[in-house]
């Protein structure tokens, strides 16, 4: 049986795509290609069709992970029924996920979690945003999403 997972923040330059192209990797390391599927989004349009932020696409490129092909694309109603697990990189992510899917009259098979869930079950951690910072920011997200995305690929395989 394949399962879904969708990476969500809030323009999907940064911390999505990085959880979703970090993911994706492992994946396909671990030979699971064929049954997960990775894809990421924003709750917001600021970026819609841009490329990841060219900080994020530098320091994942310096750990070995491409994320040139990226392009941003917005949360949309279809995705609650298309993914099995949408995973939040913040609280505030979480919350705007909700709100759109119970907006519509059936809410979907996808499960809402945050992303860091996996590590720190219950304590609601984040994956900092690192837009307006330093380079330091885009490391602590790779650190995140890394020890993330190797804790969701050994419970989804």
């Amino acid at each position: 049986m394949t399962k879904k997972v969708l990476m969500v923040c809030l323009g999907n330059i940064c911390r999505s795509p990085t959880a979703a192209g970090i993911m994706t990797q492992k994946v396909y390391a671990r030979g699971l290609s064929d049954r997960i599927i990775v894809d990421s989004c924003g709750t917001a349009d600021y970026h819609i069709g841009a490329p990841a932020d060219p900080r994020t696409i530098k320091a994942a490129a310096d750990r070995g992970y491409d994320l040139r092909p990226h392009r941003a694309r917005q949360l949309k109603l279809s995705d609650f029924d298309t993914f099995d697990l949408i995973l939040a990189a913040d609280a505030a992510n979480a919350k705007d996920i909700a709100k759109m899917r119970y907006s519509r009259p059936h809410p979907g098979k996808a499960q809402v979690r945050l992303f860091l869930d996996i590590l720190w079950p219950g304590e609601g951690k984040a994956i900092p945003d690192p837009y307006y910072g330093g380079t330091d920011g885009f490391e602590t997200v790779i650190d995140l999403c890394e020890q993330g995305a190797k804790a969701w690929v050994a419970k989804l395989q």
